[in-house]
């Protein structure tokens, strides 16, 4: 049988572009190439911001993704380093993507959001370095976050922001973190509302002079004013410290009347204290040392603002009437 002649496939003729359809995809490739060097821009942009160094200098999303997954098993500070590669991450991503690389990390978004808001917060602290050493581990870095800005630049240079001190910090377990934090927090509050109410009165007195308001009253009147405010604010106080004694004294009395009317109880040996009621003493201990940090806080203003004057003010004794008719 004659093998069949295979048919010769005619040559294609080269496809002629008009001059429009030309410029159409030079455009549309100088756009590709013109988006691609923005979204790297962004990605080193982002990188430089928060001191991420990109792996092998790449802007490569995947490159970066392995990065991240790296950091994962690591201390706080790599946990900074996840949060910096996730901003580069994200901005390295198109829109849509970023969701399904951080599940291929196993990272979920509101983790991957508290990882980017820790870097933003602490890496460009001037001893970050420090701070995220002595904070230790990811659970106790997630939790600084709820401390403002000021706060947690000032712990870094400082030590200390108010009552909260870096050394403590090393040694509280999370949960006295989380609570020493919360009390800085409404500290830091009480102490920023305190300012504005400050400035606030301040901008209306300067208002009210310069728009011709009434003249200023006279030292006499001031310090009558001043002394006012002084005596009710001491009677406040000493009302608080009064009822804060009447407790200590009443949880005194009661503790020591359930102790003796323990079937175990033993006199001259030691009761072992409730949970409940230790919380509760803790709580007046705690209470009290703030107080206290307070009080002193004031003297030393006081002394800082009126030292010199105070020193040298003379100091009047009273006499005895025996001393009186002797002289």
């Amino acid at each position: 049988m004659s093998r069949p002649t295979s048919k010769t496939t005619p040559p294609v003729d080269a496809v002629i572009l008009s001059e429009t359809a030309e410029k159409r995809i030079a455009d549309t490739q100088d756009a590709i190439e013109l988006e691609q060097i923005q979204s790297q821009a962004q990605v080193r942009a982002i990188a430089l911001q928060v001191g991420y160094l990109l792996p092998a200098d790449s802007t490569d999303p995947d490159l970066i993704q392995r990065d991240i997954a790296a950091n994962l098993r690591r201390s706080a500070e790599a946990c900074l380093e996840v949060g910096r590669g996730l901003m580069a991450l994200k901005a390295a991503c198109p829109h849509g993507e970023f969701g399904k690389r951080i599940d291929v990390l196993g990272i979920e978004a509101p983790v991957a959001s508290r990882f980017m808001a820790a870097a933003r917060k602490f890496s460009n602290l001037p001893t970050s370095a420090n701070l995220t050493k002595v904070i230790g581990t990811q659970s106790r870095l997630f939790e600084m976050l709820v401390l403002d800005d000021e706060q947690i630049e000032e712990l870094a240079l400082t030590g200390e922001s108010g009552d909260l001190k870096l050394d403590d910090v090393a040694t509280m377990s999370v949960k006295e973190l989380r609570s020493a934090l919360r009390q800085a927090k409404e500290d830091n509050k009480f102490i920023a509302k305190k300012r504005d109410d400050e400035q606030q009165r301040a901008d209306r007195a300067e208002k009210a002079l310069r728009a011709g308001g009434p003249k200023a009253r006279s030292l006499e009147e001031l310090v009558v004013g001043f002394h006012k405010e002084v005596d009710e604010h001491q009677d406040a106080a000493m009302k608080g410290l009064l009822n804060i004694d009447l407790q200590i004294t009443a949880l005194e009395t009661w503790y020591m009347q359930y102790v003796t009317a323990q079937p175990e109880f033993e006199p001259g040996e030691r009761f072992p204290m409730p949970v409940e009621v230790l919380d509760l003493v803790q709580k007046l201990s705690s209470n009290v040392g703030r107080i206290a940090s307070a009080v002193g806080g004031l003297q030393r203003q006081i002394w800082n603002s009126f030292g010199h004057e105070l020193e040298s003010a003379p100091v009047y004794q009273m006499e005895t009437p025996a001393e009186a008719v002797a002289a």
